[in-house]
């Protein structure tokens, strides 16, 4: 009879223990499910990133390109700090920069008189530096380092 009483009496702080040990684990449970969502989208834009950068080291991307990464990358706003932000910034500006730079481009086989304002020099240079940059950020890792700690999971 002592024993009955015992479990009963104890049945009650068992429940307890139980219902706030699943409790626990569904706070665990919805906190990597936050984190996950939050990988993901972050994954997303350095997809981005590294999708325009192949693009813009392999030639003259469309605007409609750079249109849709600035689109694509806009929830880096919310997602990351103030450097990503700057970084994908400095991406779009120096897409255009490598885009303006080979519209003026013209070549001895470009029909038609050449402008006299055109700095051959000075074009030729300005591709090959955005190219440069470009190549520079992929070959040497340069963006993966900067999203490096965003995206680690360990």
């Amino acid at each position: 009879m002592k024993v009955i009483s015992i479990l009963q009496g104890l049945l009650t702080p068992t429940i307890g223990v139980v219902a706030v040990y699943i409790a626990w684990q569904q706070w665990k449970g919805n906190q990597l499910r936050l984190k996950m969502g939050r990988y993901d989208r972050r994954l997303r834009v350095y997809e981005e990133v590294v999708k325009i950068l192949k693009i813009a080291s392999n030639g003259n991307p469309e605007f409609s390109e750079i249109i849709d990464f600035s689109a694509q990358t806009a929830e880096g706003d919310f997602l990351f700090g103030p450097k990503i932000r700057e970084y994908l910034n400095d991406i779009v500006s120096r897409v255009a920069k490598f885009r303006a730079a080979h519209a003026e481009y013209r070549d001895i086989n470009s029909p038609g008189p050449v402008p006299a304002h055109y700095d051959h020099n000075r074009i030729v240079d300005e591709m090959g530096t955005q190219q440069k940059w470009f190549t520079d950020q992929i070959v040497n890792s340069l963006a993966k380092n900067k999203f490096g700690k965003y995206l680690n999971i360990s």
